[in-house]
């Protein structure tokens, strides 16, 4: 791992830049003041927050006038999750054997393979929304 790598880290080891991604993803292009008041945190903050996620290439900015509105760059969270997997141990390599290896192991599957089974059923029903929405565009 190069330092540029544990950079990324030490970036994504922020919680409220963790959330600002997130909501980043969720409500796509935001300006400052939107993002504080979605996160309850000072707007002043979130532009500390944005700078260092900009400087780390997870955001980016196009100014239109006044407004500044920062988005997701996605190919910079491509390049994070092929790190993350290049780190990781578990051996998933992203394709969910890790959850079955798991599952193979559990003194209680049942409660295993149901608690799974609810994260794969808010992850589709996130899909769904996304297909709906993108059907109203």
């Amino acid at each position: 791992m190069d330092s540029k790598q544990a950079e990324l880290f030490k970036v994504l080891g922020v919680e409220s830049r963790i959330r600002i991604i997130e909501l980043l993803k969720q409500k796509g292009a935001l300006g400052v003041n939107e993002i504080a008041e979605a996160l309850g945190i000072t707007p002043s903050a979130v532009s500390q927050h944005l700078k260092v996620l900009k400087y780390a290439g997870l955001v980016r900015s196009e100014r239109k006038g006044y407004w500044i509105p920062y988005e997701i760059a996605p190919e910079a969270l491509e390049n994070c999750k092929d790190l993350l997997s290049q780190v990781c141990t578990c051996g998933c390599k992203g394709t969910g054997q890790a959850r079955q290896a798991q599952i193979d192991k559990a003194e209680d599957k049942l409660t295993l393979l149901r608690r799974y089974e609810q994260e794969l059923k808010k992850e589709l029903k996130k899909i769904r929304d996304q297909i709906a929405q993108a059907d109203k565009e």
